[in-house]
């Protein structure tokens, strides 16, 4: 394999962008962009380009390993797999299915991480996640609104007269999107970034509005109220395409702007100038994770959809509340992949409480935890519970590439094949619709194996071979069945390279809504339906001073926790030498209140924890705001996880990892 081939990038960020790869002697020595993308162009970031080291590292994992006596020896994958497969024959006899956790994120966006729902499925049905730490409170709260979560094609944004990112740092976390803003701007859109911290995105905005952490939601009411004052909202929209309108007029007269002004850190007249924006449609919202991670979450990004929506900024080119693109996954057979008719016995936990589901289950308890595409204990909240909760299970799996810290916790740890050893199919669920076709080009190192491979030989010893007697290329057939008629086969995608998915370019443009009542619901019969309550409210972090003045006042700080610049969540810190510290950024009012100067070593705490590292000041970021940037290893000094809560979104689907209070002092050496 030889050559220069095109490939795709695995890691689940918003681009999923396509690759050139350079392969000599049968190694990978080159990861570039693919110029011929029609969305990334040639450009990839530097996460994408750390899949040739990671592919290469003299640290991959090469054969499975089983602990004794608390140390890892190796051992053959006949005996690794018969001794995992007899004791989930064991659980099946004696307990119940569900005596099984699955734990997983989201680490791999490839067509055939949906095996793994076979698999477990076929076994009978197992303890599973529900839930996301991502974006869940944010998917939620779309769904409640439109009926699902879709956005707009990224070439929509040519059509808009202005441009809000919301909480979103396109720069480190979107770079096509960030392109395509720079482009706009120059034909004479209008871009505006709202966020605590002056980000690179904001540095080439228009207009940069700095808001109080966890306060989106006022004020987005905020610009509703001027919005209505000034007599710019789409009453045609809301008198024939929307529920609950009268609903969501009677919240705003609960609150004065007086009151907004105090609890966002935003100006009146600010809210005015937003309000004739958006009545200036098309306005484009894309709508950043952060605010969506906190006690109110899901209630901010329902409120803002409001906002998009009163303004008559929905289902028109050039508008949207882009958020999700659930439209592009759902366009796979997933369910022939998964086969969901074979699960007998069904039980959830969500991904935030899992910890806490470990250590309370009764009917059955947790006996085995399998891990796949993803690293828990480094990235699910509260770690010290994390920990607790996967050190009191019997028997711990973990599929892994590195010796993670989840790894490190393990029982067995079964290596797997890195994006460039196995063939498969990559797709974005929160951007554009290109699917991108990714080839095996290397042999693994050692005896690191597909994953589809292990479910096919655990299958097999557990009597449900058949369900897994196919080839990789058929199951990849499967994933695209319903795709067919439109001409996106294996083949044409082996041949095609990328190919656009059957998805709407603008979505609702027929003001057909998926929701109970057909209609944008402001007040949300979902929800109703769910046993919760559909009307938007005022709604508060759980961590404030607003909410718990006693705990403010011994952690006055608000701390954010957001993506790295190099690694997708905890994935490349292990061979990024100048990430392997903890870097503590902080506004400068704190810098002040603690005699604190770039480059002290302080540590930062709360109740939960606490963590030490080196101080660097964000002269523009919103007062009371520090930052520590997701995923850090426990080697490397520990996750921030340590001091985030594993409370859920107030919608129940969402991680609320950004509300978190801490306080800071400086270490003396």
């Amino acid at each position: 394999m030889d050559g220069v081939h095109i490939s795709s990038c695995p890691l689940n960020c918003w681009d999923t962008c396509g690759l050139k790869v350079t392969v000599e002697h049968g190694k990978v020595v080159k990861v570039d962009g693919d110029d011929e993308h029609p969305i990334t162009k040639g450009k990839i970031c530097g996460r994408g380009r750390m899949l040739e080291a990671r592919t290469n590292s003299s640290e991959r994992l090469l054969y499975p390993l089983k602990k004794r006596n608390g140390q890892f020896v190796r051992i053959s994958w006949e005996q690794a797999l018969d001794e995992i497969a007899e004791k989930m024959a064991e659980i099946r006899a004696k307990y119940k299915t569900t005596t099984v956790l699955h734990s997983h994120d989201y680490a791999n966006s490839g067509l055939l991480t949906n095996v793994a729902r076979r698999f477990f499925n076929c076994y009978g049905g197992v303890t599973e996640l529900t839930g996301s730490l991502c974006w869940g409170a944010g998917i939620e709260a779309q769904t409640w609104d439109f009926g699902n979560a879709y956005s707009h094609a990224p070439e929509d944004i040519y059509h808009s007269k202005h441009v809000v990112i919301w909480g979103r740092n396109v720069a480190r976390t979107n770079m096509h999107l960030f392109q395509y803003l720079k482009a706009v701007q120059n034909q004479g859109t209008t871009l505006v970034v709202i966020d605590p911290i002056y980000n690179q995105t904001a540095q080439i905005a228009d207009k940069y509005i700095s808001i109080a952490p966890g306060m989106d939601g006022f004020l987005a009411i905020g610009i509703m109220k001027e919005l209505l004052r000034l007599g710019l909202e789409d009453r045609f929209f809301i008198e024939n395409y929307t529920f609950g309108f009268a609903d969501i007029e009677a919240l705003l007269q609960t609150i004065t702007l007086e009151e907004i002004e105090r609890l966002t850190g935003v100006e009146r007249e600010t809210m005015t100038w937003l309000a004739r924006l958006y009545g200036d449609r098309p306005t484009m919202t894309y709508l950043g994770l952060g605010m969506q991670r906190y006690a109110n979450g899901g209630n901010t990004i329902r409120l803002i959809d409001a906002l998009v929506a009163m303004s008559g900024n929905v289902g028109i080119s050039g508008g949207g509340a882009n958020f999700g693109n659930l439209q592009v996954g759902q366009s796979f057979s997933i369910d022939i992949l998964t086969l969901p008719e074979r699960k007998t016995a069904s039980r959830t936990f969500t991904m935030m409480k899992q910890a806490e589901g470990i250590l309370q289950a009764t009917d059955p308890e947790i006996k085995m935890i399998i891990v796949t595409c993803g690293n828990p204990l480094t990235q699910v909240p509260n770690t010290n519970v994390v920990k607790k909760a996967f050190q009191s299970v019997e028997t711990v799996v973990v599929f892994e590439q590195f010796m993670t810290d989840t790894a490190e916790a393990a029982d067995y740890v079964l290596p797997t094949t890195t994006v460039f050893e196995e063939e498969d199919i990559y797709y974005s669920s929160m951007y554009h619709a290109y699917v991108n076709y990714g080839p095996a080009l290397v042999t693994p190192p050692g005896e690191a194996r597909q994953e589809l491979w292990i479910w096919t030989q655990l299958a097999e010893r557990l009597g449900f071979g058949k369900d897994f007697a196919f080839s990789r290329e058929e199951f990849l057939a499967m994933g695209l069945r319903g795709l067919e008629k439109y001409g996106i086969t294996l083949d044409a995608l082996r041949q095609e390279k990328r190919m656009l998915l059957p998805v709407k370019a603008v979505p609702w443009s027929d003001y057909r809504f998926q929701t109970p009542s057909g209609k944008y619901e402001f007040t949300s019969q979902l929800a109703s339906q769910k046993g919760m309550d559909g009307k938007l409210r005022l709604a508060y972090p759980a961590e404030s001073e607003l909410t718990d003045h006693k705990l403010a006042e011994k952690y006055p700080y608000r701390l954010l926790t957001i993506h790295p610049l190099r690694s997708n969540h905890s994935q490349h810190y292990h061979l990024i030498e100048s990430l392997q510290s903890i870097k503590i950024e902080i506004s400068k009012d704190i810098a002040d209140e603690k005699g604190l100067i770039d480059g002290d070593r302080a540590k930062v705490f709360n109740d939960r924890g606490e963590l030490s590292g080196i101080v660097k000041i964000l002269p523009n970021a919103h007062a009371k705001t520090m930052n520590i940037d997701e995923g850090q290893w426990g080697k490397f000094g520990g996750s921030v996880n340590i001091l985030t809560s594993n409370r859920e979104s107030d919608n129940g689907q969402g991680s609320t990892l950004y509300d978190c209070l801490v306080n800071i002092e400086k270490i003396n050496e």
